[in-house]
């Protein structure tokens, strides 16, 4: 396992953004303006790169990992930020975006798990 963390928070507009195909996580220390706009999660250790082909898990959903943007190991690793786009493209529009592909959307509450395997 390269990462688990819980989920802490789900900002208001969360629930928009997953109908619109993407999500953005941060951890839970957050701003409350990025925090609004988030699902939050606690800050855990993060010493492996998020690669292709890696299985990224949210609640009880599966996905695989297409495409990870230049930026977002950077930014996962120091803020536990990334914008997570679902359409399972092999490219990334944004440098901290991250790809994935996999069956339905996530149905994500407090208390969930966030893993990369």
């Amino acid at each position: 396992m390269k990462y688990k963390s819980t989920i802490t928070g789900l900002g208001e507009m969360v629930t928009d953004s997953l109908k619109s195909g993407f999500v953005i996580i941060f951890n839970d220390n957050a701003p409350k303006e990025i925090a609004e706009i988030s699902i939050l999660h606690t800050i855990e250790k993060f010493d492996s790169e998020i690669e292709v082909g890696d299985l990224f898990i949210i609640g009880n959903k599966k996905y695989k990992v297409t495409a990870v943007g230049d930026e977002a190991n950077k930014t996962f690793k120091q803020l536990g930020h990334c914008t997570l786009k679902f359409s399972g493209s092999p490219d990334v529009k944004l440098p901290g975006q991250i790809e994935l592909k996999g069956e339905d959307m996530p149905n994500v509450k407090i208390g969930d798990f966030i893993e990369i395997l």
